[in-house]
């Protein structure tokens, strides 16, 4: 599960409101948006020019973060495998790389929070969650290959400029899926296994995501970068893209990864990878009930596990309880059919993306 993030400031009279808003069908929430609506954003890619690849994304509550793509040339460890016995195996001059022949190691990304260290629990958690989205569909690590010495290596930084106004994983995934979306690598000129030479027209180089299926063989079938929606449930209702006061009534929370795929015999969107989060609910004080409130006539309980258990069987309407308990599987069901179905919110995310401008 993912780390808990700072608790919101709210009564249990607040969230108790708010909880019954939310449960409303259609639900009611704090800034009017629909249950699938996301926040209103600004989004500017090819921002930085010494980076292959580059985005900025600010979300309309202040929310903001740039992410930078560096490839470098490395030098390949060989490894011996049951088809190749030595290194020194002749090619043929028209032989391609096949799929498979990269490594998960050639893609390193790293996250910086302000107020957070590297290798505190939430940081940690945003990279190798958004990290396993990237490599999940396996093309990416093999678009990196270069000839079987060397390889390029793949460096995504991610920066969070302002303080975390809300849980940050859907800003990180839509800034990192533009900046992948845009980043190049210089065209190869050398050889087989030569040491590689590159060209110095940058018109001339090749888009990591190509947009057409012309570079190589199975590049009709690389996916796009992938993007993470945050989705939380409410009662029987299912909210996408949830701010923090929303996260604080929430009863289950999930991260669920998808991209778009190329391939004519596959659905419009694949599913990657989905997380369970443990929503900062489950920390929120509790609501008192007029019964065990000794200020409203009630007789309080003698100890605070007696008042767990009175106020665990009372369950009255318009008390605050913090939820307990795991995420029921119709539920998550009922989330992955809205998400990946035809028409559905992934989708149109990753077509409202599209649409953003990309240098050729």
């Amino acid at each position: 599960m993912a780390p808990v993030q700072a608790q919101v400031l709210l009564s249990p009279a607040e969230l108790s409101y708010l909880h019954s808003s939310l449960s409303l069908n259609p639900p009611i929430r704090p800034d009017g948006r629909s249950p699938t609506q996301f926040r209103p954003l600004v989004a500017e890619s090819d921002i930085l020019p010494g980076a292959n690849g580059s985005a900025r994304v600010c979300f309309a509550d202040g929310t903001e973060a740039i992410v930078g793509v560096k490839a470098e040339v490395e030098k390949s460890q060989w490894r011996p495998t049951p088809q190749k016995e030595s290194a020194d195996v002749e090619m043929d001059d028209e032989q391609e790389e096949e799929p498979g022949v990269g490594e998960n190691s050639w893609v390193e990304m790293s996250i910086e929070i302000p107020g957070f260290r590297d290798d505190d629990p939430l940081p940690v958690f945003l990279s190798a969650m958004l990290t396993e989205a990237l490599l999940a569909s396996g093309d990416l690590k093999d678009r990196l290959y270069i000839n079987r010495r060397f390889h390029w290596k793949l460096y995504v930084d991610i920066l969070l400029i302002s303080p975390p106004l809300a849980y940050p994983l859907p800003l990180l995934s839509l800034t990192t899926h533009l900046a992948l979306l845009s980043a190049r690598l210089p065209a190869l000129k050398s050889e087989r296994d030569e040491d590689p030479l590159f060209d110095d027209d940058w018109e001339a180089s090749t888009p990591i995501y190509p947009r057409s299926g012309r570079q190589k063989p199975y590049s009709a079938y690389l996916d796009k970068p992938p993007v993470t929606l945050l989705v939380m449930a409410v009662g029987q209702n299912i909210i996408f893209d949830p701010s923090k006061e929303e996260l604080a009534v929430a009863e289950a929370v999930m991260a669920i990864s998808c991209a778009a795929s190329q391939s004519q015999t596959a659905e419009a969107v694949r599913l990657l990878s989905i997380r369970t989060i443990d929503p900062p609910s489950r920390l929120t004080p509790p609501g008192i009930p007029n019964l065990l409130n000794s200020a409203t006539g009630g007789v309080a309980p003698v100890s605070s596990t007696d008042a767990m258990a009175q106020r665990e069987a009372m369950s009255l309407l318009g008390v605050w309880t913090p939820p307990r308990g795991g995420i029921k599987r119709n539920l998550v069901g009922r989330v992955l059919k809205m998400v990946v179905e035809k028409g559905g919110v992934a989708e149109e995310v990753l077509e409202a993306l599209e649409k953003i401008e990309v240098e050729s």
